[in-house]
């Protein structure tokens, strides 16, 4: 009997345990109550009635991410292109994201994919190209908008690839090619063309430079000049100086020594000596020095005949 009342006791405690449940962070738990919505449970500790209580759906509450496959699209100029899609999604809403649509996942996807092709039907190939920002916030407003009845909130929608045909993408890689040519052209010309400056720049100072070496060159060499004139003149004028000032010491001196006239007859002679030196042709004697030649002459008769006289008296003793 023992026995018996202790299993019953430990059956009891197992179905106990077995209707607890523990709510772990970022979930909950939707619960149906004789087949009917109850509550949400959140996170915590929670003990549901048996074969009264159901736990209708356990959601993540946490940011999700579903990456669709690439879904055909055709632009406004008739290119038929491929597209897939990332969208980031968080439930807020439990009871509406269980009650609300059936398949929600499913139900995003083709939301999604009419919602791309509307969007893109209204633009051109380059514009779908170069406008996947404006495709995102278009698309996230839409889809947004038409899943809140279902309790999603749609974070973000991005376009992961887009793939258009293959003879397009070879077009744009001949394209590409030609304007990455186009660029290497335009870029070479510049280089040469600022090679062609700066080596004219760079004569063009060369010649400046060579110019004003010459110039300074020329003056250097007029300063020269004009120095050794001055120092040639200074020279010149200074030696004058100096015969003058000798002539005038000189004369000083004969001034200073009262010489008589015949001195001055004698150095009167001795200048015209050296004026007669046979270089002239003609020579102009003064009436002056004529006289002193005179008296000079008759001085050295006298003095030869002085000799002569004295000669004979010795001859004669």
């Amino acid at each position: 009997m023992e026995l018996l009342i202790a299993g019953i006791v430990i059956v009891i405690f197992i179905f106990i345990v077995s209707n607890i449940n523990i709510v772990t962070q970022a979930h909950a738990f939707v619960i149906e109550r004789l087949g009917t919505f109850h509550t949400v449970w959140s996170t915590g500790l929670h003990v549901k009635l048996p074969f009264i209580d159901r736990i209708a759906k356990r959601i993540s509450l946490m940011e999700q991410v579903s990456d669709f496959p690439p879904q055909p699209v055709i632009t406004k100029d008739n290119v038929k292109m491929q597209i897939d899609t990332v969208v980031f999604y968080q439930i807020t809403d439990c009871k509406l994201f269980t009650y609300g649509v059936q398949h929600p996942i499913a139900a995003i996807e083709n939301l999604t994919a009419t919602t791309l092709r509307n969007i893109i039907g209204e633009l051109e190939l380059d514009a779908t190209l170069t406008s996947r920002d404006i495709i995102n916030t278009k698309m996230r407003s839409i889809l947004d908008e038409a899943t809140d009845p279902w309790g999603i909130k749609i974070n973000r929608v991005e376009l992961k690839n887009i793939i258009p045909p293959k003879e397009i993408q070879d077009a744009m890689e001949k394209q590409m090619k030609a304007e990455r040519e186009r660029r290497e052209l335009i870029l070479r010309a510049e280089g040469e063309k600022n090679s062609a400056i700066l080596v004219a720049e760079g004569r063009k100072q060369a010649m400046i430079l060579e110019a004003e070496a010459n110039k300074e060159s020329e003056i250097l060499r007029a300063e020269a000049e004009r120095e050794a004139t001055i120092r040639r003149a200074e020279g010149e004028a200074e030696a004058i100086l100096k015969v003058q000032e000798a002539t005038a010491l000189g004369i000083q001196k004969i001034n200073e020594a009262n010489p008589s006239n015949a001195v001055l007859a004698i150095k009167s002679l001795e200048a015209f000596s050296h004026a007669a030196d046979g270089k002239a042709t003609k020579i102009i004697i003064p009436s002056s020095i004529q006289g002193v030649a005179g008296l000079a002459t008759s001085v050295a008769e006298l003095l030869n005949s002085t000799s002569a006289a004295n000669a004979a008296e010795s001859a004669k003793k």
